[in-house]
């Protein structure tokens, strides 16, 4: 599969990328009041148009959208403070007016009502990292306009790490499990900062809720970009960002490819009957003028075009590839598996990060160009969602 927009491969430090993902990824903060600064939309905008059936919903571009967004940050309770880019006064909100178009035709608007219709008496797993949880908070918003969920497992807080909600008046509950390698993982007693990844043995802590699930969601990159060791049959067979005693020429392309494959053949072999959808990445290289440490930022107001250049560096596209392939042999060994590949639409996106809006200007944290600002245009995957579970 290729992207079907111009990207520009320029590498970046491999250090750079590392701790711009540990830094951010790690920085949350309490939860705070939400206050709006946008109107709720009409309910007339939301299309049931089909999608012409060999249309590609995830090829296309970023077009002008004057209606505002399903929900607002004082409509939806479920928006982590670090992606609250209204509350901490984010002052342009064109970020807020485009929609994704794909090419020759039209991906209808979220209905949540369509949604929760199909998913009834179903259950839909998220099985990844904090993206991941941005996502499934996305989709919480825009259900909670029909139901508001109960809390089934957690604290209640927003930053729970594995949590249940149910949605009673459809029998729909939604898993959310923190997972950011999808396999086996171990802090490493001599180095604290680095972590085991047994590159051949799913994570348990979801694999075994597994048969409960209609539909699971998997998505994983940016941790891998971390300092781990690399595990298969017992045996480490070598690193990244760590010191080995042996030589290795096993990379985090490796090791991201690997943690896919396990979890896809291990949901076949437990012959899982439900569908998988394997969610694409979307970039960590959107910062500009520097480092993350060093005033990088991601300071863009407006998508970039279909005749403008996306940046992605080469970790990224080797990611990517390695996402599709994967997805492919699990169709092909016989896996019910969709691809959702927001990766292209999102390269488009460097106006749609927290960046600063994420922490208040006296807070010394970095400049958060890596998840996304709620609402945003994250919302865009659950209009890709309900065309997936639409088919």
């Amino acid at each position: 599969m290729v992207l079907c927009i111009k990207f520009h491969f320029s590498p970046a430090p491999a250090a750079a990328i590392f701790l711009s993902a540990v830094i951010i990824l790690s920085c949350f903060t309490d939860l705070i009041p939400f206050k709006s600064y946008i109107n709720f939309p009409s309910a007339s905008y939301l299309s049931s148009a089909p999608v012409p059936p060999k249309c590609d919903i995830f090829r296309g571009e970023w077009v002008p959208d004057p209606h505002s967004p399903q929900y607002t940050n004082e409509t939806c309770s479920y928006i982590q403070a670090n992606q609250n880019c209204m509350f901490y006064g984010r002052p342009d909100l064109e970020f807020l007016k485009w929609r994704w178009k794909p090419d020759g035709c039209d991906l209808p608007r979220f209905d949540p009502h369509k949604f929760l219709q199909i998913v009834g008496n179903k259950t839909l797993a998220f099985v990844g990292d904090s993206l991941s949880r941005n996502h499934y908070q996305s989709l919480i918003c825009l259900l909670s306009q029909v139901e508001s969920p109960k809390n089934l497992a957690g604290t209640g807080s927003l930053y729970d790490l594995n949590k249940i909600m149910y949605f009673e008046g459809y029998n729909f509950t939604i898993y959310i499990f923190w997972t950011p390698f999808l396999v086996r993982t171990e802090k490493d007693a001599d180095n604290p900062g680095a972590s085991r990844l047994y590159l051949d043995e799913a994570d348990d802590k979801w694999l075994s809720a597994v048969p409960r699930f209609d539909y699971v969601l998997l998505s994983a990159a940016n941790w891998f970009t971390t300092a781990t060791y690399f595990y298969e049959r017992g045996q480490l067979v070598g690193g990244q960002f760590v010191a080995l005693n042996f030589t290795s020429n096993l990379t985090n392309r490796y090791s991201h490819r690997m943690a896919f494959r396990t979890a896809l053949r291990a949901l076949n072999g437990i012959g899982f009957r439900g569908k998988v959808i394997v969610r694409t990445l979307t970039p960590v290289s959107h910062f500009e003028g520097g480092p993350w440490n060093d005033g990088g930022d991601c300071p863009r107001t407006r998508p970039y075009q279909a005749n403008e250049t996306a940046q992605m560096n080469d970790m990224e596209r080797d990611f990517y590839t390695g996402q599709v392939e994967e997805f492919k042999d699990a169709a092909a060994r016989g896996l019910d598996v969709a691809l959702m590949d927001p990766t292209a639409a999102m390269l488009m996106r460097p106006d749609g990060h927290p960046s600063r809006y994420g922490h208040w200007p006296n807070e010394k944290l970095q400049n958060d160009c890596i998840h996304w600002c709620l609402p945003g245009p994250i919302d865009a995957w659950n209009d890709m969602l309900l065309h997936i579970l639409s088919d």
